[in-house]
Order: C-alpha cells, then structure tokens, then sequence
C-alpha cells in the first residue's frame, strides 16, 4: 500500500509537515508567533492563491493549473468550495496535492485515488507547519480549498530533501472529506470501570478514522511527543474478539504517542486525562503496513482510557 508523502503513518517520519519537537535540535518551529496568537481561521487570501485554477468535482482528483514562479511572503489561502466548520484543532480526513509552486513540480498527490486512504490531519500550528495549519483553519467536511505557502511555514529546511528549494513555495490543494466524529453505530460499553466490555454494531465496519469521547477528563492534554499511561481494550471488528488489552492484566501501560499505530496516536492527541475515548481505524491506520501481521487486514476498535501524560523525557 502507498503511504502518503506527508502523513501516513502519522509518526514522527512524517515530520516534513509536523513542527519541530522537542529533542529535535534544527528542526523549524511552526511559526515564529505563539501559538495562542495564530489564529488558522483567518487565513487572508492573496493575488497568488487566487490566480490557482481547480476543476473537478469535490473528492475526485482535481485537475490543477497554475503559472510556475508563485512567491509570497506568508500563507494565502482561497477557499472554493465552502463546506462545515470545525473547531481549530479539529481532525479531519482529507485527500490533497501538493506542488513546488516556485518551478511547477507535483510533489505528491494522495487520498483521491483506489488505495489511497484519506490522511487525518489537524490545523494545529503545534502539529503542523504554519502554511499547512493555515490552509486547512476551520474547514470541515464538503470544503475545498487553496493555500500558497512561503518556505519557512512550510518545509523549511527539511524540504531540500525532497528537492524543494530553501526559497520555494508550495502549492496545497486540499479536499475535506470527512470529520473524524465518531457519532453513528456506536459500540455498547458495558461491565466495570477495572473490566469494561465492549460490543459492536452489527454493521460492517468504518472505513474511515471515527473517534469518540464517551467521557471527558480535567487533566492535562496528551501532547504530540508525551509519554502517555493508559488502559485499553482493543477489538477486531471483523471478528467482534478482543486481540489485546490491559485491564485483565491489572496495570495500565505507558508508552510514547509517536510509538503505536497512527490511529491509536490520533485518538490519544489533544484529549485531557481521566478521559474515556473509543476508536475505530481502517486497516491502513492500524496494522495495515506490517506485511504479515495477523490483524493487517482488520478493521480495529480501541477502547482507552487515559490515565496521565507527561513530555517524553
């Protein structure tokens, strides 16, 4: 399975549009503002977002001209297709195509075609690069969008790797094509606190990332790069049998956000402690990679509850 350029699976190689992290001396800040000051919705348009042309119907690959050269000095954005709102932070699903702006270059194209798995993704300058957290602001499902992103909001120097110029500017297209709400089918949660039961719809299971927070704590909130304690059931949707958890071995465990699959991570990040979330991923989001794994081709639910966080040391 082809794995995006920019974020599958969403872990710290995916770093060319996450922020920089701590430990990761070099590595660019998402923006020289604060982060409370940065606001993604207000994203101005501009001469160079507006000049893009897209064609196409929404969640089909578009077809995208535009005159090579494009230079700005700070993320524009035209939205062409105005679909929800979502709070700042919100995770959404999108399928995008991202362009060298400055010589014209596609670099990737992802999400739209068979295979192809829409990337979760949230406008946090704390998890994304400024230009990309910019682009995609409050935007939720049925939106279109533009942005036209400066080097140092987008990239930075992590881009010569993929051949991108210390002064170039990326084109991003982005389709929102879903809300990653969990809200539908919901599983029934039963038992105790100490041995919770979970039992699944009898419906085929999502083919999409959905999250739900079935209770919400007071504490502190997982960061992209904490070490997280948790309890956990998790579920083979296909089956309805439980492949692993930690309650009936009586201790909660404690790992690194960056260290489990990409949507265990993303139903960890930006939930407070002491709160009880349920999850279910595609196959691409979970084990999908591993060649051979006995749940490579499952659809997995996660129950977790979230006992402490702390920044990995």
């Amino acid at each position: 399975m082809r794995r995006s350029l920019l974020a599958l699976p969403l872990v710290l190689a995916s770093a060319l549009v996450l922020a920089g992290c701590a430990g990761d001396e070099g590595a660019p800040a998402p923006t020289d503002e604060p982060d409370a000051a940065l606001d993604v919705c207000a994203t101005p348009g501009g001469e160079a977002a507006s000049a893009i042309a897209v064609s196409g119907d929404f969640g089909s690959q578009p077809t995208i001209d535009f005159a090579a050269g494009l230079t700005v000095d700070e993320t524009e954005r035209e939205v062409l297709i105005a679909g929800g709102e979502v709070a700042p932070g919100a995770l959404v699903s999108v399928a995008y195509a991202l362009y060298n702006a400055t010589t014209g270059e596609e670099l990737e194209s992802y999400g739209w075609g068979a295979g192809d798995p829409a990337t979760p993704f949230r406008a946090d300058p704390g998890l994304l690069s400024a230009g990309f957290a910019k682009t995609l602001g409050c935007l939720g499902e049925g939106s279109r969008v533009v942005g036209v992103i400066p080097s140092d909001e987008g990239f930075g120097e992590q881009g010569v790797d993929l051949g991108v110029g210390l002064d170039d500017a990326l084109l991003f297209v982005v389709d929102v094509l879903s809300e990653n709400r969990w809200t539908t089918d919901l599983p029934v949660v039963g038992g105790t606190d100490d041995a919770p039961t979970v039992t699944l719809p009898s419906t085929a299971p999502k083919t999409d990332l959905e999250i739900a927070v079935l209770e919400e704590g007071d504490g502190d909130v997982v960061g992209i790069t904490d070490s997280v304690t948790v309890h956990y059931l998790g579920t083979e949707w296909e089956t309805g049998e439980i492949f692993d958890q930690s309650y009936t071995r009586g201790e909660p465990a404690t790992f690194s956000v960056q260290g489990v699959v990409a949507g265990f991570k993303e139903a960890l990040v930006g939930q407070t402690v002491g709160s009880r979330v349920i999850v279910t991923m595609p196959p691409a989001l979970g084990y999908g990679a591993q060649e051979g794994h006995a749940l490579q081709n499952s659809t997995l639910v996660f129950l977790i509850d979230i006992v402490d966080t702390a920044p990995a040391a």
